[in-house]
């Protein structure tokens, strides 16, 4: 069974895995948003992702990687997300095959029952309150929704993710969560190191009963 931590930021490079990681983040996701259009540019991205497996193994971290599944098989990986449009081109026989976990986004009904279909390591529910970081067609879904979700998904840990910060994390917790994962709220802070360790201490209480899979 594999531990996952109750805390699981979000970057969108090796060079943030380099300086936060080491802090003592245990969960992690590397999100490159970028389409290889040529075999140096995809040759770049598995290099990059190498790079972050071989970043969390030394420092005891279970990586995450959105999207690239095929390269992350290539890597060597064991765990890959997906959002709903990735689900449609991606081959989830081959990652199950591969023995890879797989974690998969939702934010309604339909995409929920889809995400569940896949047998998924966890389920993730955004955005929980509004978010920055890209343009949404959804509303917030709101801590109600986490309690619904977490009332339907059952035993498979609760990812909630979305406009999350220190002082919500409790109540996204009390609602439901199992695990609390973000991306600006690190990234776009003036210390982002000193804000991991506020995120580290503030989801210490639930690290007991981290969420398996």
């Amino acid at each position: 069974m594999m531990n996952l931590d109750p805390f699981y930021p979000i970057v969108d490079s090796t060079e943030w895995l380099k300086r936060l990681v080491p802090l003592g983040i245990r969960l992690v996701q590397l999100r490159i948003k970028t389409t290889p259009d040529t075999d140096a540019e995809r040759d770049t991205l598995l290099q990059d992702i190498r790079l972050a497996k071989t970043i969390c193994e030394r420092h005891h971290c279970q990586l995450v990687v959105n999207d690239h599944w095929a390269l992350a098989i290539e890597a060597g990986c064991d765990f890959v997300h997906l959002g709903q449009e990735d689900l449609f081109t991606a081959d989830v026989n081959a990652i199950k095959a591969a023995g890879m976990q797989l974690g998969v986004s939702t934010h309604g009904k339909a995409e929920l029952e889809k995400a569940l279909s896949t047998e998924p390591a966890y389920i993730a529910l955004g955005p929980v309150y509004p978010t920055i970081l890209k343009k949404m067609p959804w509303q917030p879904q709101g801590v109600e929704r986490v309690a619904q979700w977490k009332q339907q998904v059952g035993t498979i840990p609760l990812v909630a993710i979305g406009g999350l910060t220190t002082e919500r994390a409790a109540g996204v917790f009390e609602a439901g969560a199992d695990i609390v994962s973000l991306v600006t709220d690190i990234t776009l802070n003036d210390n982002p190191e000193a804000r991991v360790r506020e995120w580290l201490a503030v989801t210490q209480p639930y690290r007991t009963t981290s969420s398996t899979v």
